[in-house]
Protein backbone atom coordinates (compact mmCIF):
# COMPACT_ATOMS: atom_id res chain seq x y z
CA UNK A 1 0.00 0.00 0.00
CA UNK A 2 1.44 3.42 -0.87
CA UNK A 3 0.71 5.56 2.65
CA UNK A 4 0.02 9.26 1.69
CA UNK A 5 2.37 10.74 4.37
CA UNK A 6 0.83 14.00 6.01
CA UNK A 7 2.97 17.66 5.18
CA UNK A 8 4.08 17.28 9.35
CA UNK A 9 5.37 13.56 8.95
CA UNK A 10 7.67 14.32 5.62
CA UNK A 11 8.99 17.37 7.96
CA UNK A 12 10.23 15.29 10.45
CA UNK A 13 13.97 14.70 10.59
CA UNK A 14 15.85 11.79 12.51
CA UNK A 15 18.05 12.97 15.38
CA UNK A 16 21.45 12.68 14.62
CA UNK A 17 22.18 12.45 18.53
CA UNK A 18 20.12 9.14 18.22
CA UNK A 19 21.63 7.77 14.83
CA UNK A 20 25.30 7.85 16.56
CA UNK A 21 23.56 6.09 19.49
CA UNK A 22 22.51 3.53 18.14
CA UNK A 23 26.09 3.57 16.12
CA UNK A 24 27.51 2.92 19.77
CA UNK A 25 25.45 0.46 21.20
CA UNK A 26 27.80 -2.61 22.08
CA UNK A 27 31.38 -3.06 21.16
CA UNK A 28 34.15 -0.93 22.50
CA UNK A 29 32.92 2.40 21.74
CA UNK A 30 33.90 5.50 24.51
CA UNK A 31 30.75 7.66 23.67
CA UNK A 32 31.37 11.09 24.31
CA UNK A 33 27.59 12.04 21.94
CA UNK A 34 24.41 11.36 23.86
CA UNK A 35 23.65 13.88 26.65
CA UNK A 36 23.56 11.00 29.28
CA UNK A 37 24.33 11.52 32.89
CA UNK A 38 26.04 9.46 34.97
CA UNK A 39 24.20 5.74 35.60
CA UNK A 40 26.58 5.36 38.59
CA UNK A 41 25.31 8.66 40.36
CA UNK A 42 21.86 7.70 39.82
CA UNK A 43 20.42 7.36 43.34
CA UNK A 44 18.90 4.23 42.60
CA UNK A 45 18.09 2.79 46.23
CA UNK A 46 16.01 5.70 46.79
CA UNK A 47 14.07 5.45 43.33
CA UNK A 48 13.66 2.03 44.49
CA UNK A 49 12.14 2.84 47.75
CA UNK A 50 9.93 5.57 46.72
CA UNK A 51 8.42 2.91 43.70
CA UNK A 52 7.34 0.61 46.47
CA UNK A 53 6.24 3.64 48.69
CA UNK A 54 3.67 4.42 45.70
CA UNK A 55 2.96 0.75 45.07
CA UNK A 56 2.32 -0.05 48.30
CA UNK A 57 -0.95 2.01 49.15
CA UNK A 58 -3.99 2.08 46.98
CA UNK A 59 -4.78 0.81 44.07
CA UNK A 60 -5.78 3.73 42.69
CA UNK A 61 -1.85 4.37 41.86
CA UNK A 62 -2.63 2.35 38.38
CA UNK A 63 -5.61 4.01 37.21
CA UNK A 64 -5.37 6.93 34.63
CA UNK A 65 -4.23 10.77 36.14
CA UNK A 66 -5.84 13.95 35.62
CA UNK A 67 -3.94 15.51 32.73
CA UNK A 68 -2.20 18.39 34.18
CA UNK A 69 -0.52 15.98 36.41
CA UNK A 70 -0.95 14.50 39.87
CA UNK A 71 -1.42 17.30 42.31
CA UNK A 72 1.09 16.80 45.33
CA UNK A 73 3.66 16.50 42.73
CA UNK A 74 2.85 19.86 41.03
CA UNK A 75 2.84 21.24 44.36
CA UNK A 76 6.31 20.39 44.85
CA UNK A 77 7.47 21.52 41.46
CA UNK A 78 5.36 24.84 42.12
CA UNK A 79 7.56 25.30 45.60
CA UNK A 80 11.08 24.45 43.64
CA UNK A 81 10.17 27.04 40.86
CA UNK A 82 9.44 29.57 43.87
CA UNK A 83 12.53 29.34 45.67
CA UNK A 84 13.88 29.81 42.19
CA UNK A 85 12.64 33.06 41.77
CA UNK A 86 9.39 31.90 39.56
CA UNK A 87 6.18 32.40 41.50
CA UNK A 88 3.60 30.04 39.97
CA UNK A 89 0.66 27.88 41.83
CA UNK A 90 0.16 24.45 40.98
CA UNK A 91 -2.59 25.36 38.57
CA UNK A 92 0.35 27.18 36.38
CA UNK A 93 2.39 23.98 36.04
CA UNK A 94 1.55 21.54 34.29
CA UNK A 95 3.26 18.18 34.44
CA UNK A 96 4.65 16.55 30.64
CA UNK A 97 6.40 13.42 29.41
CA UNK A 98 9.96 14.91 29.84
CA UNK A 99 10.93 18.53 28.59
CA UNK A 100 11.37 17.38 24.99
CA UNK A 101 6.89 16.94 25.12
CA UNK A 102 6.72 20.58 26.78
CA UNK A 103 8.38 21.76 23.58
CA UNK A 104 6.03 19.88 21.26
CA UNK A 105 3.15 20.75 22.97
CA UNK A 106 3.99 24.50 23.27
CA UNK A 107 5.48 24.97 19.56
CA UNK A 108 1.60 22.80 18.89
CA UNK A 109 -0.70 25.56 20.60
CA UNK A 110 1.22 28.38 19.73
CA UNK A 111 2.64 27.95 15.94
CA UNK A 112 0.90 28.13 12.47
CA UNK A 113 2.67 26.70 9.04
CA UNK A 114 5.11 29.93 8.16
CA UNK A 115 4.98 31.49 11.92
CA UNK A 116 8.53 32.40 12.62
CA UNK A 117 10.80 31.44 15.80
CA UNK A 118 13.94 33.41 16.81
CA UNK A 119 16.86 30.63 18.16
CA UNK A 120 20.47 30.83 18.70
CA UNK A 121 23.14 29.61 16.55
CA UNK A 122 23.95 27.19 17.65
CA UNK A 123 20.92 25.42 19.22
CA UNK A 124 19.33 22.57 20.84
CA UNK A 125 19.00 19.94 17.55
CA UNK A 126 15.74 18.26 19.56
CA UNK A 127 14.05 21.74 19.47
CA UNK A 128 15.10 22.86 15.88
CA UNK A 129 13.26 18.94 15.08
CA UNK A 130 10.31 20.04 16.47
CA UNK A 131 10.46 23.39 15.10
CA UNK A 132 10.85 21.67 11.75
CA UNK A 133 7.69 19.63 11.91
CA UNK A 134 5.52 22.38 12.90
CA UNK A 135 6.98 24.33 9.65
CA UNK A 136 8.39 27.12 11.51
CA UNK A 137 10.47 29.92 9.77
CA UNK A 138 13.49 29.36 11.84
CA UNK A 139 15.66 32.83 12.67
CA UNK A 140 18.59 32.63 14.21
CA UNK A 141 19.98 35.38 16.42
CA UNK A 142 23.67 36.21 16.41
CA UNK A 143 25.05 35.16 19.89
CA UNK A 144 28.25 35.44 21.70
CA UNK A 145 29.32 34.22 25.23
CA UNK A 146 27.09 36.29 26.84
CA UNK A 147 24.30 35.23 25.06
CA UNK A 148 21.93 36.56 22.33
CA UNK A 149 23.44 40.00 21.04
CA UNK A 150 20.75 42.88 21.79
CA UNK A 151 21.46 44.88 18.43
CA UNK A 152 20.76 41.51 16.24
CA UNK A 153 17.50 41.02 18.15
CA UNK A 154 15.77 44.04 18.05
CA UNK A 155 16.58 44.28 14.28
CA UNK A 156 15.06 40.66 13.99
CA UNK A 157 12.07 41.33 16.13
CA UNK A 158 11.07 44.26 14.17
CA UNK A 159 11.79 42.87 10.93
CA UNK A 160 10.39 38.91 11.63
CA UNK A 161 7.86 40.68 14.42
CA UNK A 162 8.11 36.30 15.59
CA UNK A 163 5.51 34.49 17.62
CA UNK A 164 8.49 32.72 19.59
CA UNK A 165 12.08 32.70 21.08
CA UNK A 166 13.12 29.60 21.70
CA UNK A 167 16.46 29.70 24.13
CA UNK A 168 18.35 27.33 26.48
CA UNK A 169 20.72 30.68 28.97
CA UNK A 170 22.05 28.13 31.09
CA UNK A 171 24.34 25.98 30.44
CA UNK A 172 23.27 25.47 27.06
CA UNK A 173 22.76 22.93 24.30
CA UNK A 174 25.36 22.31 22.54
CA UNK A 175 27.52 24.54 23.89
CA UNK A 176 27.35 24.83 27.65
CA UNK A 177 27.75 28.49 27.55
CA UNK A 178 25.86 30.60 30.22
CA UNK A 179 24.12 34.44 29.11
CA UNK A 180 25.08 37.23 30.99
CA UNK A 181 22.70 38.95 33.49
CA UNK A 182 22.45 41.97 31.46
CA UNK A 183 21.86 39.74 28.31
CA UNK A 184 19.49 37.75 29.98
CA UNK A 185 17.79 41.02 30.96
CA UNK A 186 17.80 42.58 27.52
CA UNK A 187 16.29 39.69 25.95
CA UNK A 188 13.34 39.87 28.05
CA UNK A 189 12.77 43.47 27.86
CA UNK A 190 12.96 43.44 24.45
CA UNK A 191 10.57 40.57 24.13
CA UNK A 192 8.22 42.13 26.08
CA UNK A 193 8.01 45.48 24.58
CA UNK A 194 7.74 43.38 20.46
CA UNK A 195 4.63 40.79 22.33
CA UNK A 196 7.35 37.78 21.59
CA UNK A 197 6.77 34.91 24.26
CA UNK A 198 10.15 33.48 25.10
CA UNK A 199 10.31 29.63 25.53
CA UNK A 200 13.24 29.29 28.46
CA UNK A 201 14.39 25.59 28.27
CA UNK A 202 15.93 24.96 31.41
CA UNK A 203 17.19 20.83 31.61
CA UNK A 204 20.43 21.62 33.54
CA UNK A 205 20.30 24.69 35.08
CA UNK A 206 20.72 22.92 38.68
CA UNK A 207 24.07 21.74 37.96
CA UNK A 208 26.05 24.39 38.22
CA UNK A 209 29.70 24.18 39.57
CA UNK A 210 31.30 25.89 42.22
CA UNK A 211 33.31 29.13 41.71
CA UNK A 212 31.90 30.47 38.03
CA UNK A 213 31.12 34.00 37.58
CA UNK A 214 27.78 33.18 36.07
CA UNK A 215 26.17 30.39 38.21
CA UNK A 216 23.60 32.12 40.31
CA UNK A 217 22.24 34.03 37.81
CA UNK A 218 18.23 34.66 37.66
CA UNK A 219 16.43 32.84 35.07
CA UNK A 220 14.69 34.50 32.42
CA UNK A 221 10.80 33.64 34.00
CA UNK A 222 11.95 35.14 37.45
CA UNK A 223 13.09 38.59 35.50
CA UNK A 224 9.71 38.28 33.61
CA UNK A 225 8.56 37.81 36.87
CA UNK A 226 9.93 40.87 38.06
CA UNK A 227 8.50 43.32 35.13
CA UNK A 228 4.63 41.86 35.69
CA UNK A 229 5.08 38.58 34.17
CA UNK A 230 3.21 36.82 31.00
CA UNK A 231 6.18 36.84 28.66
CA UNK A 232 7.63 33.64 29.28
CA UNK A 233 6.27 30.02 29.18
CA UNK A 234 9.39 28.28 31.65
CA UNK A 235 10.15 24.11 30.95
CA UNK A 236 12.56 22.37 33.31
CA UNK A 237 13.01 18.58 33.91
CA UNK A 238 13.69 16.01 36.10
CA UNK A 239 15.46 13.79 33.47
CA UNK A 240 19.59 15.45 34.74
CA UNK A 241 18.96 15.82 38.41
CA UNK A 242 17.04 12.41 39.03
CA UNK A 243 17.42 9.67 36.04
CA UNK A 244 15.94 10.31 32.52
CA UNK A 245 13.75 7.10 32.65
CA UNK A 246 11.57 8.63 35.06
CA UNK A 247 10.23 10.59 31.65
CA UNK A 248 8.77 13.71 33.64
CA UNK A 249 9.39 17.48 32.75
CA UNK A 250 7.03 20.36 33.38
CA UNK A 251 5.82 23.38 31.82
CA UNK A 252 5.25 26.61 34.13
CA UNK A 253 3.14 29.78 32.35
CA UNK A 254 0.22 31.96 32.57
CA UNK A 255 -2.98 29.81 33.43
CA UNK A 256 -4.38 30.57 29.98
CA UNK A 257 -1.28 29.51 28.64
CA UNK A 258 -0.67 26.07 30.93
CA UNK A 259 -4.97 25.37 30.38
CA UNK A 260 -3.89 24.75 26.59
CA UNK A 261 -1.08 23.09 26.75
CA UNK A 262 -3.13 20.68 28.80
CA UNK A 263 -5.69 20.41 26.55
CA UNK A 264 -3.37 19.47 23.84
CA UNK A 265 -1.84 17.40 26.40
CA UNK A 266 -5.22 15.19 26.71
CA UNK A 267 -5.51 14.59 22.92
CA UNK A 268 -1.87 13.37 23.14
CA UNK A 269 -1.35 10.89 25.93
CA UNK A 270 -4.08 11.73 28.17
CA UNK A 271 -1.62 12.21 31.23
CA UNK A 272 2.09 11.26 31.29
CA UNK A 273 2.65 8.12 33.59
CA UNK A 274 0.59 8.12 36.74
CA UNK A 275 3.17 5.48 38.72
CA UNK A 276 6.33 7.55 37.89
CA UNK A 277 5.11 11.00 39.01
CA UNK A 278 3.64 8.97 42.51
CA UNK A 279 6.76 7.39 42.65
CA UNK A 280 9.05 11.14 42.24
CA UNK A 281 6.33 12.85 45.14
CA UNK A 282 7.26 10.18 47.31
CA UNK A 283 10.95 10.71 46.42
CA UNK A 284 11.03 14.35 46.92
CA UNK A 285 9.20 13.93 50.49
CA UNK A 286 12.07 11.91 51.43
CA UNK A 287 15.29 12.07 49.67
CA UNK A 288 17.43 15.30 49.89
CA UNK A 289 16.88 16.24 45.86
CA UNK A 290 19.20 19.40 46.40
CA UNK A 291 22.57 17.36 48.38
CA UNK A 292 21.81 14.77 45.77
CA UNK A 293 22.22 17.76 42.70
CA UNK A 294 25.16 19.16 44.56
CA UNK A 295 27.00 15.72 44.59
CA UNK A 296 26.36 15.39 41.01
CA UNK A 297 27.55 18.85 40.08
CA UNK A 298 30.72 18.48 41.87
CA UNK A 299 31.49 15.00 39.71
CA UNK A 300 30.31 16.72 36.70
CA UNK A 301 32.72 19.56 37.37
CA UNK A 302 35.91 17.13 38.08
CA UNK A 303 35.06 15.07 34.69
CA UNK A 304 34.73 18.47 32.49
CA UNK A 305 38.23 19.48 33.88
CA UNK A 306 39.50 16.03 33.53
CA UNK A 307 38.33 16.13 29.37
CA UNK A 308 39.62 19.74 29.34
CA UNK A 309 42.96 19.13 30.68
CA UNK A 310 42.98 16.21 28.10
CA UNK A 311 41.91 18.58 25.40
CA UNK A 312 44.68 21.06 26.29
CA UNK A 313 47.24 18.29 26.58
CA UNK A 314 47.00 17.05 22.83
CA UNK A 315 48.04 21.34 21.34
CA UNK A 316 45.76 20.69 18.26
CA UNK A 317 46.19 23.87 16.32
CA UNK A 318 43.05 26.11 15.60
CA UNK A 319 41.24 24.05 18.80
CA UNK A 320 39.80 25.93 21.51
CA UNK A 321 36.79 25.89 23.42
CA UNK A 322 35.11 27.67 26.46
CA UNK A 323 35.40 25.66 29.63
CA UNK A 324 31.64 25.59 30.92
CA UNK A 325 30.15 26.66 34.48
CA UNK A 326 27.42 23.81 34.52
CA UNK A 327 25.57 21.69 32.64
CA UNK A 328 26.50 18.59 30.57
CA UNK A 329 28.54 19.53 27.54
CA UNK A 330 31.38 21.20 26.17
CA UNK A 331 31.80 22.92 22.26
CA UNK A 332 35.18 22.10 21.17
CA UNK A 333 35.85 24.02 17.67
CA UNK A 334 39.02 22.21 15.56
CA UNK A 335 40.69 24.15 13.19
CA UNK A 336 38.67 25.16 9.61
CA UNK A 337 40.35 22.75 7.61
CA UNK A 338 38.44 20.07 9.57
CA UNK A 339 34.71 18.73 9.57
CA UNK A 340 33.91 16.72 11.86
CA UNK A 341 30.52 15.38 10.10
CA UNK A 342 33.19 13.24 7.79
CA UNK A 343 35.43 12.86 10.85
CA UNK A 344 32.82 11.37 13.07
CA UNK A 345 33.34 7.57 11.17
CA UNK A 346 36.79 7.51 11.52
CA UNK A 347 36.86 8.19 15.18
CA UNK A 348 33.78 5.56 15.53
CA UNK A 349 35.90 3.31 14.22
CA UNK A 350 38.54 4.01 16.29
CA UNK A 351 36.72 3.64 19.39
CA UNK A 352 35.17 7.33 20.08
CA UNK A 353 32.04 9.16 19.05
CA UNK A 354 30.99 12.83 19.56
CA UNK A 355 27.92 14.98 17.64
CA UNK A 356 29.17 17.09 14.85
CA UNK A 357 28.60 20.34 15.09
CA UNK A 358 26.31 20.81 12.03
CA UNK A 359 23.47 19.71 13.28
CA UNK A 360 22.88 22.28 15.72
CA UNK A 361 22.74 25.16 13.70
CA UNK A 362 19.79 26.30 11.89
CA UNK A 363 21.21 28.52 9.06
CA UNK A 364 24.99 28.10 7.67
CA UNK A 365 26.69 25.44 10.17
CA UNK A 366 30.50 25.64 11.20
CA UNK A 367 31.62 22.62 9.71
CA UNK A 368 34.83 22.72 12.32
CA UNK A 369 32.64 22.45 15.63
CA UNK A 370 31.94 19.14 17.87
CA UNK A 371 29.48 18.74 20.71
CA UNK A 372 31.76 16.51 23.88
CA UNK A 373 29.88 15.30 26.67
CA UNK A 374 31.49 15.20 29.67
CA UNK A 375 28.90 13.49 32.50
CA UNK A 376 28.35 9.89 31.04
CA UNK A 377 31.73 8.50 30.34
CA UNK A 378 33.70 7.13 33.54
CA UNK A 379 36.67 9.58 34.13
CA UNK A 380 39.48 7.21 33.92
CA UNK A 381 37.79 6.48 30.50
CA UNK A 382 38.84 10.34 29.08
CA UNK A 383 41.99 9.82 28.49
CA UNK A 384 41.72 6.62 25.94
CA UNK A 385 38.98 8.93 24.23
CA UNK A 386 40.34 11.52 23.78
CA UNK A 387 43.28 9.51 22.23
CA UNK A 388 41.32 7.69 20.05
CA UNK A 389 39.99 11.12 18.83
CA UNK A 390 43.77 12.24 18.01
CA UNK A 391 44.22 9.13 16.15
CA UNK A 392 41.19 9.84 14.30
CA UNK A 393 42.41 13.63 13.36
CA UNK A 394 46.09 11.73 12.17
CA UNK A 395 43.84 9.31 9.90
CA UNK A 396 42.10 12.43 8.29
CA UNK A 397 45.58 14.10 7.82
CA UNK A 398 46.82 11.01 6.21
CA UNK A 399 44.42 10.08 4.14
CA UNK A 400 44.62 13.69 2.77
CA UNK A 401 41.20 14.45 3.59
CA UNK A 402 42.07 18.06 4.78
CA UNK A 403 45.76 18.77 6.24
CA UNK A 404 45.68 18.80 9.92
CA UNK A 405 48.86 20.91 11.43
CA UNK A 406 49.85 20.56 14.95
CA UNK A 407 51.29 23.32 16.64
CA UNK A 408 50.23 24.98 20.33
CA UNK A 409 46.84 26.58 21.08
Amino acid sequence: MNIVYSTMARHLGSSAVRDILKLTQGGNIISLAGGLPAEDLFPLEAVREAYNRALSGHTSVLQYGITEGYTPLREKVAARLSRQGIAVSPAEVVLTTGSQQSIDLLCRVLLDPGDTVLVESPTYLAALQVLGSYRANIVPVASDADGMLPDDLEDKLRLHKPKLLYAVPTFGNPTGATWSEGRRRSVVELCRSNGTLILEDNPYGEIAFAGGDKVGLPVLAAIDGAMGGGTVVYTGTFSKIVAPALRTGWVAGSRELVSTVARAKQAADLHSSAVDQRALDELLSGFDLEGHIAAISREYAARMKALSFELRSRNWKGAHWEEPQGGMFLWLTLDKSINTAELLPLAVARGVAFVPGEVFYPGEPDRSTMRLNFTHTPPQLLPLAVKRLEEALEEWSSKGLETLHPGSL
